[in-house]
């Protein structure tokens, strides 16, 4: 199967779950999981920093087509594509797994640390922006916060059970011919 075809499935997989599924899931009004920006972490590698942004454009757009809060999602997808590439960076060698695999997953980051590192920082990231945008402000700081760490830590666990169950056979590329 092509790239475009297995990301286009993927899209439209990541969507259709969020929207039909967890988005009917609030636990306490505290905890909101989230997984369709899961799609933006799964980017190639060798994407190029403005095409992960207007694919997250268009990943926050369409998840913002069901919500009432129209552009929340699109600003905390924007923002994660855009700090991916750093975080990549800082996690992966400079001869790494980008060079040798074609996307993040546990196998090509080196392992469940560095996955769970890159994930959380980005899962954490998204959702702290979302629930500011949504919130305005700070208000009570501690409701703020509780709710984002407890929403990233059920989004996690939903990331890690969607790693483990969806196996991306990822073949380790060679310089050799």
């Amino acid at each position: 199967m092509s790239t475009l075809v297995k990301n286009i499935i993927r899209f439209a997989f990541f969507i259709l779950v969020q929207v039909f599924v967890l988005d009917r899931i609030h636990l306490h009004q505290m905890i909101t999981p989230y997984i369709y920006f899961l799609f933006i972490l799964w980017l190639p590698f060798r994407m190029g920093r403005t095409w992960q942004m207007l694919i997250a454009f268009m990943l926050g757009f369409a998840m913002d087509s069901f919500r009432h809060h129209p552009g929340f999602h699109t600003a905390a997808c924007v923002l994660i594509a855009y700090l991916r590439p750093f975080l990549i960076n800082l996690l992966i060698p400079q001869e790494g797994a980008d060079t040798n695999y074609e996307e993040p997953s546990i196998k090509s980051m080196g392992g469940m640390i560095p996955y769970l590192v890159f994930s959380g920082v980005l899962t954490f990231v998204h959702h702290a922006w979302l629930f500011l945008l949504e919130a305005w402000q700070f208000g009570n700081i501690w409701y703020f916060l509780v709710k984002t760490l407890l929403s990233t830590a059920v989004s996690m666990v939903l990331i890690i059970i969607t790693e483990l169950l969806f196996v991306r056979k990822q073949k380790f590329k060679t310089n050799t011919i």
